[in-house]
């Protein structure tokens, strides 16, 4: 007989293998391929492994009880590949608290392939990473585990608007229905409280509360069987079951008096039954209307997408489908309408209005050149622009999938709520047993023994808990979004509230970026303006950033240049010309030296410009060496960064400013901000290393920066916060988005930080108190189910309403 082959018996040893198929990245030729092959099976549990180079893709057939997608990942990249994750989004049906996300999560994680699972109670959404694409196992899962799932389309947003009005419309005509039929059931208890004793027949009692308990409130227990049958509880087995308890008590009690019809009806607690579900659906239903608004912050950014656009193609105007236009197509908008596509001004001035994106209040001047954004508002004039964006790459899309991905994802306080979660229904569920069988053995009735413990049940509702952080994260990072601030996940959240100590780049973040003119001072006998008119001349040929200075200052001022001829740059000290017939020169200092010009009486102003880091040129006369004036450059403050450092001071916040620059500048820069602490001409590598040394110290380390060589020192910090206005490498690297070069946003950023973070501590020392009192009242029988049923749908909508108060923040508030 022949051998068996080796990979066989390996097949036959793993009869029931999972296989993932990944993208690999970075493979270029068949040993790239062989590599990678190499490194998988190495991997605990691999039975099988075939990398195709063609289609970059891996195929991995593996043993299920070691299916590890992270080691394979890891597998690959310690082999210098790159695995390529997917990011798959589910829409999840049903669940109702805290207990049913852990119980989402837990299944989703089960699933081969899978590396990380969120799940997110107030956006009923699940973001799930995993090697390869499977959503069809993903939502498998799922309803395994007792829930609907249904992948998210990335044009869902209209469609999924629409279903949640009709599903709160549902429910809202539920709750009236409800609160119909239970009305003749409460009446009566509250007029009990006035001395007026009248109660409907137990009969009446039975057809009023049944359709209730059964048809209205068959929701509980379709969800409660469905966590039984997955080996859990949640809120809904908690209502299913204590609401049960009360109705079958009653009919009980009811049925015993029907073969004596003259007996005494005993009281019945159909109210009760009725009441609590009534009350369920009632706070079910004001809480998915908070939770529509917690979410108005995508909504109002999605609905800024225009439909269509109009292009220019052949010299006419076609209207198109947005979708239809593609990178390098001219758009045309007219005054009034809404920008469809990022791009640049090819033609045409007008006023956008970039608020929605932005934050910016006022219209931003735009002409040849400027570029513009998808979703912005045309002002008063006619613009052609040129596509560089469409579709996922558009700067409205980015920010949408900012927003989503900060309210999708967990904030580390939420973990403590997840393993309290995870045991709180078995627990309560023996509290109530407890308090049932103690009551018993205590001597009472059956009767109040089922009531106590049916109070336990009623109000032991974890919703609280569940809802306590996700509707605090969606409003503070939905208001901050408007208001032009971007968190990117809600770990920066958490971090910025606890900052310390703001780190400031210097140029392009506190300061224009560009050099600006921020002295002139002309010589004794001459005028400011000819003095501004003359150097402006000599320079209107140059395309050095010093000139262009001059002439933006000459511009603004509206003085007119006049034509300068025989223009010569003179290397290493300046520029000479002929202006209105006279030889002009302008350059260093060691130039005018070389002519013989006589500086004294500028010099004690060209020593000071210089002590503060300005760069300083002279203007002087060649044949009589007349000096004309002396002009200092330097990098401009931006509005509001003073005041924007004062705030931060205010707050207690230590600021420091770490620069590139000369120790003269950057000190001058920090006198004019209020900067006390100063590190100035430190290399671009250096600047990670001095935020870790900050960190060292014990502080907490927020870094403000706008470039490149700013990323490593944003992603070193415990937050980086990145200027909109500045690169991708440096947005990437942060933690926070600052949508304008507006450093007024850093306060503001943290601000809301800390009130979203305060939010969220308030919602979870409520929840807690809540069942923490409530439970012990509801098991020593202080409380009846009504009253029970009643605080446990009030302790869901107040965590959701102290959450929207978050919308009433605006920019400049601590």
């Amino acid at each position: 007989m022949s051998a068996m082959p080796a990979d066989t018996a390996v097949r036959h040893a793993a009869p029931d293998p999972v296989r993932l198929d990944f993208a690999v990245q970075g493979m270029t030729c068949a040993s790239c391929a062989g590599r990678v092959e190499k490194a998988l099976r190495k991997v605990p549990g691999v039975t099988e492994a075939a990398v195709n180079i063609a289609t970059e893709h891996a195929s991995v057939a593996v043993e299920r009880s070691q299916a590890d997608p992270a080691g394979l990942a890891a597998a690959v990249t310690k082999a210098g590949y790159t695995p390529v994750n997917s990011m798959v989004e589910l829409k999840v049906r049903g669940m109702t608290c805290t207990s049913c996300v852990g119980r989402v999560e837990k299944a989703l994680k089960r699933v081969p392939g899978v590396l990380d699972a969120q799940v997110n109670l107030a956006t009923e959404t699940a973001t799930v990473t995993m090697l390869g694409t499977d959503p069809d196992a993903l939502i498998r899962a799922v309803e395994k585990a007792g829930y609907e799932a249904a992948p998210v389309a990335p044009d869902a947003d209209a469609s999924e608007d629409a279903e949640d009005r009709r599903r709160v419309t549902a429910e809202r005509n539920h709750v009236i229905l409800a609160a119909l039929l239970t009305a003749p059931l409460a009446l009566p208890m509250l007029l009990q409280a006035v001395g007026i004793h009248v109660m409907p027949p137990g009969w009446l009692q039975f057809l009023l509360a049944t359709p209730v308990q059964f048809w209205l409130g068959w929701r509980f227990y379709v969800a409660g069987w469905k966590a039984v049958r997955a080996g859990a509880g949640n809120m809904d087995l908690l209502v299913a079951i204590g609401t049960s308890a009360a109705w079958g008590l009653s009919t009980w009690e009811l049925a015993a008096t029907l073969p004596s019809p003259g007996a005494m009806l005993p009281h019945l607690y159909y109210e009760a039954s009725a009441v609590v579900i009534t009350l369920v659906l009632l706070g079910k239903y004001l809480e998915g209307r908070a939770k529509r608004q917690t979410t108005a912050a995508i909504r109002a950014l999605a609905a800024l997408r225009p439909d269509r656009a109009r292009i220019l193609r052949g010299g006419a105007e076609v209207e198109v489908p947005v979708g239809e236009v593609r990178i390098g197509d001219r758009v045309l908008i007219r005054p009034g309408e809404r920008i469809p596509v990022d791009g640049a001004v090819v033609e045409g001035a007008s006023h956008v209005d970039e608020s929605m994106l932005t934050g910016e209040s006022l219209p931003v001047a735009k002409e040849a050149g400027s570029k513009v954004a998808g979703g912005a508002v045309n002002g008063e004039g006619r613009l052609v622009v040129e596509t560089t964006a469409i579709g996922a790459e558009t700067m409205l899309s980015r920010i949408i999938r900012l927003v989503e991905s900060a309210q999708a994802a967990k904030a580390p306080l939420q973990r403590l709520v997840d393993r309290v979660s995870a045991v709180f229904v078995p627990v309560v569920l023996g509290i109530a047993a407890l308090t049932l069988l103690g009551w018993l053995m205590a001597g009472a009735t059956a009767e109040f023994a089922i009531v106590a413990a049916v109070s336990v049940l009623v109000i032991a509702c974890p919703c609280a808990l569940g809802l306590a952080t996700p509707t605090a994260i969606m409003a503070g990072t939905g208001v901050a979004a408007r208001a032009g601030v971007l968190i990117k996940d809600a770990e920066a959240l958490e971090r910025a509230q606890a900052v310390d100590t703001i780190v400031f780049d210097k140029t392009g973040t506190l300061t224009e970026g560009k050099p600006s003119l921020v002295a002139l001072l002309p010589a004794p006998g001459l005028e400011r303006a000819e003095l501004l008119r003359l150097a402006g001349a000599v320079q209107s040929g140059s395309e050095h950033p010093l000139a262009d200075a001059v002439r933006r200052t000459a511009s603004a001022e509206g003085v007119a240049l006049p034509s300068a001829t025989d223009l010569k740059a003179l290397p290493g000290r300046g520029v000479s010309a002929l202006v209105d017939g006279r030889e002009l020169r302008l350059g260093s200092t060691r130039l005018m030296e070389e002519m013989g010009v006589e500086l004294s009486p500028l010099r004690a102003e060209a020593d000071r410009l210089a002590a503060d880091g300005r760069t300083v040129s002279w203007l002087a006369e060649a044949g009589s060496n007349r000096l004309l004036g002396l002009m200092g450059f330097g990098d401009a403050v931006k509005a509001g960064a003073a005041e924007a450092v004062a705030r931060l001071n205010a707050d207690g916040i230590r600021t420091v400013l770490l620069t590139g620059d000369n120790k003269g500048s950057a000190a001058a820069a920090a006198r004019t901000l209020g900067i006390a602490e100063v590190i100035a001409e430190v290399l671009p590598e250096d600047k990670a290393a001095t935020v870790e040394r900050l960190k060292a110290e014990g502080r907490t380390v927020g870094m403000v920066g706008d470039g490149v060589n700013d990323a490593p020192a944003l992603a070193a910090a415990h937050v980086g916060l990145a200027m909109g206005s500045g690169t991708d490498v440096a947005m990437h690297a942060a933690g926070i988005t600052l949508m304008r070069g507006d450093p007024a946003l850093v306060p503001d950023a943290l601000a809301i930080s800390r009130r979203t973070y305060a939010k969220i501590r308030q919602n979870l020392f409520w929840a807690f108190v809540y069942n923490a009192l409530g439970i012990p009242l509801a098991a020593l029988g202080l409380l009846s189910p009504v009253l029970a049923g009643a605080a446990m749908a009030f302790s869901s909508v107040s965590v959701v309403t102290n959450a929207l108060l978050l919308r009433r923040w605006k920019p400049g508030r601590r």
